[in-house]
């Protein structure tokens, strides 16, 4: 059962990222800007640490996969990956149509209705 996790929902507009740690939720608006994609790791470091939250293997990432904006999209996954694979975290995704509304409740019905996939896409590297 997933517990305590980091949810990014980032599609383009109304971009949020959540946080639950120990039964509390917080919710963190994505500042709205031209070229928000180069800030999110940043942001997501700032509300991290706004929390104390040190990621480790036992806190989950979940990341929304669209449809929406493909670069927004792109850059979430990107980030979320790349937390997962530096930090050992499992790695979770959901389609925004399982998600209505962003908040506690929804997002508790994702989880517990398991809405959420564990098979994200894996790149093939070729080495020339």
């Amino acid at each position: 059962m997933i517990n305590n996790f980091l949810i990014i929902n980032c599609i383009g507009n109304n971009d949020k990222l959540g946080l639950r740690v120990n039964k509390d939720f917080f919710i963190y608006i994505l500042k709205k800007k031209k070229n928000n994609n180069e800030k999110i790791v940043s942001e997501i470091l700032d509300f991290l640490g706004k929390h104390h939250i040190k990621l480790d293997k036992n806190f989950t990432i979940i990341v929304n996969l669209g449809p929406g904006s493909f670069s927004g999209i792109r850059v979430s996954l990107a980030v979320a990956k790349g937390i997962a694979i530096s930090k050992n975290t499992p790695l979770y995704a959901f389609k925004n149509s399982d998600l209505k509304v962003f908040d506690q409740e929804n997002i508790e019905k994702l989880l517990k209705n398991n809405l959420i996939e564990k098979k994200l896409i894996k790149p093939l590297y070729s080495i020339n």
